[in-house]
């Protein structure tokens, strides 16, 4: 607790709107410790005038903010109850963090709970399930509750190799687990697996660091610990586990976590909420290995880890021994799980803290942003001209690399289906253009990159390949392949020869039947996108149009469920390519003259428009660091990206054919604009000169690197944009005929 106190109190100092902080520490009985500068005041655990004492320090220093770091056991008094006599003597606002929430609470901890509750302006919560508990256990608000996830350090993922050298455990398989010591954490089940991950790895070195906790040494010493050290005896594995017994700085800590092969959790019971130790190994792109936790389990649910069932040996031995016997599957779920934690730096947990900050306080501070004048003025630009250099430059004989290092091909991320798509779907935007030459050439290669992806063993597409030409996986998520189908059934209607449109057909065919089990709304989007314009060229393929009503109607479903009287969304949270959703209903019910559908996308759409709009008027995407809130809460405001912008503007130019009478122009320009420098930092992130387009605005700066999704974001934008005055130019915008019921046959 004291670690994330520290590290909160460092990343909220950090923020230009924040003047000064100070933390108020905890003392425990016996405890005599020499405090850093930043910390203004102490109060001694079970001494109730120093809890009043620190209420009157607050007060008087005319805090704006107090957050509360509450678990218990760090207070005094039953249950903590003594913090309470803080709480209610505070004139500032409080925020309270709420690093542990009880399913079962006792008499007394639910008073506590209940006083914490009723004092605090806003609660912060590390999980969904955490939220949900503090409404149906204790009938919290759900309307001051934010889920914000555990920070975590920003360090690079870096291979094991150089710590591994640096902590003398070269040659070695690494499994590590950390943190204080005590019999809850499960290490005896990790100690009972090792035999079988020796016989199959034989170089595996299990690893335990940390000291005993404070609490188990005062009250039995070492005891716990020599019952494992006797156990590894036992079994005969004096050297494969290592007992590292003591406190680690910092540094020393980082060092370890990146020595490490994977890292295990095994916790015994499900009641953990949170786990610092587990947000920095996942944040280091390390793979773990957990039992099913309330915090493994929301975590790693997107595969980035792997859950074992709770005190099970046998099923943590082949996992790991499989782990450190397949260096690709092991590299391909670190690299997940460090893509997968990027929201959760501190920087950005930070800035998740004052926008809850600000929801609490007292006084409105004034928002430090573009002015307006700069979205105006961006807006009313012309379009600058098309250049597909950066494009040419990222593209191979294989397909279009992935990532970029600046405006380099970074090779060592091989490519995905993903950009591959997307840059097919471009292609189709340039037919019949000074560009379509190059089109026509490169779409060759993307095509062939998308059948070599096709697996027709699972009838799925896989999406990650090694730059050595090595699929990483046997199939991609539902998004990937919706997204695959966007661009097959675009390809068929707009092929650049009619050999090319019948393979799009026949493939987009072969595939599509996998999506009426899928769940993914947007993969359910992706495919309506795409059977748009199949549907209108293979007007005899019914089972399309079939499975085009049902995804349509699961989405026009799904927002009558979900939306509210300031909710109007398909999901309780805003996550990525946000306006495919309202586009793929607009599309979709004007091809088949649903007005139901219609004005379920135009209703959504117009709610998403006002949540990516800046106070001072510009396009603000919602943050990729805001994907992990589930709750309802605002959008968050970093990292922005391109793909936001991207899908804002192919909405807005779908919903101006069939409503006319509001200013969905006007809400594509602007949107447009933000790739120009009407931009919460009035960076420009394109480079017109060749076609190339940083990878998002990051609170402070841009993101320097150019990658594919993010030339092609551009790239897709501006054809649109230019499509979007051609037709204009040429006739006015038209709508549909009204519908008196749900859908008409065409």
């Amino acid at each position: 607790m004291a670690t994330f106190t520290t590290d909160l109190e460092m990343a909220v100092g950090a923020l230009g709107e924040i003047a000064d902080t100070t933390i108020v520490a905890m003392i425990e009985p016996g405890g005599d410790h020499e405090f850093p500068g930043t910390v203004g005041k102490t109060i001694r655990q079970d001494q109730a005038a120093d809890y009043r004492a620190a209420a009157d320090f607050i007060n008087r220093e005319a805090f704006d903010i107090v957050c509360l770091q509450h678990e218990f056991g760090i207070f005094g008094g039953e249950a903590g109850a003594l913090v309470i006599d803080l709480i209610a003597q505070l004139d500032a606002p409080l925020v309270t963090t709420l690093h542990t929430v009880l399913d079962r609470p006792n008499a007394a901890q639910h008073r506590v709970m209940d006083a914490i509750i009723a004092a605090s302006a806003r609660m912060i919560v590390m999980a969904g399930k955490a939220r949900d508990m503090l409404i149906d256990v204790y009938g919290a608000d759900p309307e001051r509750i934010d889920v914000i996830a555990h920070g975590i350090p920003d360090v690079p993922l870096a291979s094991t190799r150089a710590a591994k050298e640096r902590l003398g455990f070269t040659d070695r398989k690494v499994i590590l687990t950390f943190g204080l010591m005590s019999p809850n954490k499960g290490i005896e089940t990790m100690i009972e697996a090792m035999p079988e991950i020796v016989r199959r790895a034989p170089d595996a070195l299990y690893v335990v660091m940390g000291a005993t906790h404070p609490v188990l040494q005062a009250e039995e010493g070492e005891r716990y610990r020599d019952t494992l050290t006797a156990r590894v005896h036992e079994l005969g594995l004096d050297d494969h586990v290592v007992f590292i017994n003591r406190f680690v700085d910092r540094p020393e800590l980082l060092d370890h976590i990146a020595m490490c092969d994977v890292y295990a959790t095994p916790y015994l019971t499900a009641a953990q909420m949170t786990s610092g130790t587990l947000a920095y190994s996942h944040g280091m792109g390390r793979p773990v290995v957990s039992t099913p936790y309330w915090h493994a389990a929301e975590l790693l649910a997107d595969g980035s880890g792997v859950l074992v069932p709770f005190d099970n040996p046998a099923g943590f031995g082949p996992v790991i021994a499989d782990l450190l016997g397949d260096e690709i599957k092991r590299l391909a779920m670190g690299r997940k799980a460090y893509a997968a934690s990027r929201p959760m730096i501190w920087a950005n947990t930070a800035l998740c803290y004052a926008v809850s900050f600000r929801a609490a306080c007292r006084r409105s501070r004034a928002a430090a942003g573009t002015p307006p004048t700069l979205a105006r003025t961006k807006a009313s630009s012309p379009l600058p001209p098309m250049s597909l250099d950066h494009l040419a430059a990222l593209c191979d004989d294989t397909g279009m690399a992935q990532h970029a290092v600046h405006a380099i091909a970074d090779r060592h991320h091989g490519y995905c289906i993903d950009d591959n798509v997307r840059a097919l779907l471009l292609c189709c935007g340039l037919a019949g253009g000074p560009d379509a030459p190059l089109a026509r050439r490169l779409s060759s290669t993307f095509a062939a990159f998308i059948q070599h992806g096709w697996n027709p063993d699972n009838r799925r597409f896989r999406n990650f390949m090694s730059f050595d030409r090595r699929w990483l996986e046997d199939a991609g998520s539902e998004d990937s392949h919706g997204r695959t189908l966007w661009a097959l059934g675009t390809y068929s209607a707009r092929a650049c020869s009619p050999g090319h449109a019948r393979w799009a057909k026949e493939l987009f065919s072969e595939a599509l039947d996998e999506v009426a089990a899928f769940t993914s709304p947007r993969a359910w989007a992706f495919t309506l996108l795409g059977l748009a314009p199949y549907c209108a060229i293979y007007a005899e393929d019914y089972a399309a149009a079939r499975l085009r009503t049902e995804l349509a109607d699961r989405l026009v479903k799904l927002l009558s469920t979900r939306e509210g009287p300031e909710w109007t969304w398909f999901e309780n949270g805003l996550s990525y390519d946000n306006a495919r959703l309202p586009q793929a209903l607009i599309v979709t019910g004007a091809a088949a003259r649903s007005a139901t559908m219609v004005e379920a996308g135009l209703r959504s759409l117009r709610w998403l428009v006002e949540m990516q709009t800046a106070p001072e008027g510009h396009f603000r995407p919602v943050g990729s660091h805001g994907f992990l809130m589930a709750s309802r809460n605002m959008p968050q405001a970093f990292d922005q990206q391109p793909l936001e912008a991207c899908a804002t503007i192919a909405a807005c130019i779908a919903a101006q054919r069939v409503d006319p009478g509001f200013p969905w122009r006007a809400e594509a320009e602007r949107a447009f604009a933000w790739f120009l420098g009407a931009n919460d930092l009035g960076i420009e992130l394109a480079d017109v000169a060749t076609g190339s387009c940083r990878d998002g605005l990051h609170p402070d700066r841009a993101n320097e690197n150019r990658g594919a999704e993010s030339v092609l974001s551009f790239l897709l934008s501006l054809a649109d944009m230019q499509k979007l005055d051609a037709t204009n130019r040429r006739a006015p915008p038209r709508t549909i005929a009204p519908v008196t019921h749900g859908t008409v046959d065409a």
